[in-house]
């Protein structure tokens, strides 16, 4: 019988669920795109799957917040590591017989076992004092520095079944969600009870909503995903479709960007405490600015790898400092409403990032694309001069 982990122990075990079932994201990041121009004609269409994945972690985001309402949060993950195991079979399967319409329809509902996986990081938020939330977040995304070499490297399977080539990537990928269906339902607590009064508790959304501080958390992470992901989607069909690169160069770039995204997760704790949370995303806007400069100056390998590890960095920065101000916004009955409304905003913004930067790439160029984000940094620095950094003292 399972007997569950209490208290802080269970940040760590979260961790490692994060490091399996998240390299479905980087999987998908790296090879959907490519995947997508095998199956497709048309390369208009080549990153629709990677967009469709992250659609549904989008559109999956605010119904699985209730869901945790109904079911309990044990429940739920559980549920959502057995889809993760189907959806990455399915995806193999699709593959091998080339069906691009049905390998997306895999990607759309892996998005949705990802919108579960990432409301880890509040249940990490919960059993921790408020002091060391900040902490608790920074940590849970050092599973994603796992999942940043993990889920590319599930490429090299093909080398054992060569007819099968990305297929047996997905195949592996299911290996993985078996475990972290393991990991769930022997750590997480089993008597995980729902709370059905909170849908009945609290303020209006309309005015918890009206809090400035709570629209620079979502904010940070809307701008910090939506961003992320226009940019690097867009990075492996560029290397190697505009600029000549090999597949294993991209691929390179990709896992050095997404250690990036997750490795400064060691001090971004603590740097939210020492530095404030307005300091904190204004500086991950200076690096995002930088991703710009370094990336857009030419597109030799080195200028990929530095600009998109800026670009891992800007987004830890943000994301991190997002997500420890955010509970400091809503109260404990109103968390559920809050964090599915966040989530939703932040990946329907990823969602519209990753769709975009094919079509946008391909008739703008490289550096058409990374200059057409700079609207969306002059209106975050706007926010952040409209929300004074005495007021994120007071949360």
């Amino acid at each position: 019988m399972p007997v569950g982990v209490q208290g802080p122990a269970i940040v760590w075990w979260l961790m490692l669920t994060q490091a399996l079932a998240l390299s479905a994201a980087p999987l998908m990041v790296f090879a959907g795109g490519l995947i997508g121009k095998q199956l497709h004609t048309d390369p208009g269409f080549a990153t629709l799957p990677i967009a469709l994945m992250i659609v549904g972690t989008a559109i999956t985001a605010l119904p699985a917040s209730r869901l945790a309402q109904r079911l309990g949060r044990r429940r739920l993950f559980l549920l959502a590591a057995g889809m993760g195991g189907i959806s990455s079979l399915v995806a193999g399967f699709t593959i091998a017989v080339g069906s691009f319409w049905g390998f997306s329809l895999s990607a759309l509902t892996l998005g949705g076992v990802i919108a579960v996986m990432q409301q880890s990081r509040f249940v990490a938020m919960d059993s921790v004092t408020a002091d060391k939330k900040p902490v608790a977040a920074a940590r849970l995304l050092l599973g994603g520095l796992v999942s940043a070499f993990l889920g590319p490297e599930l490429t090299s399977l093909s080398a054992l079944w060569p007819d099968y080539g990305f297929a047996s990537a997905f195949w592996g990928l299911a290996v993985l969600f078996i475990a972290v269906l393991a990991v769930f339902y022997w750590v997480l607590p089993p008597l995980n009870l729902p709370q059905r009064q909170a849908n009945n508790t609290g303020r209006p959304i309309a005015e918890i909503f009206s809090q400035p501080v709570l629209w620079l958390a979502v904010a940070a992470g809307v701008g910090g995903y939506g961003l992320m992901a226009f940019i690097m989607t867009a990075t492996p069909l560029s290397m190697t479709t505009l600029d000549n690169h090999s597949v294993m160069e991209a691929k390179w770039v990709i896992q050095s960007h997404i250690a990036a995204m997750f490795l400064p997760s060691l001090i971004s704790g603590q740097l939210v405490r020492y530095l404030g949370y307005h300091r904190m995303i204004l500086l991950g806007v200076i690096v995002y600015a930088g991703t710009l400069l370094v990336s857009g100056f030419d597109q030799t390998l080195v200028h990929y790898w530095v600009g998109l590890i800026l670009l891992g960095l800007g987004w830890n920065l943000m994301f991190v400092a997002g997500t420890a101000l955010l509970p400091l916004t809503y109260r404990a009955e109103e968390a559920s409403r809050v964090q599915g409304v966040n989530d939703m905003l932040v990946f329907t913004a990823q969602a519209f990032g990753a769709l975009a930067s094919g079509t946008v790439l391909m008739y703008l160029g490289w550096q058409g694309l990374l200059f057409s984000t700079i609207p969306a940094l002059l209106l975050l620095l706007t926010l952040l001069i409209k929300v004074p950094a005495n007021k994120l003292q007071q949360g």
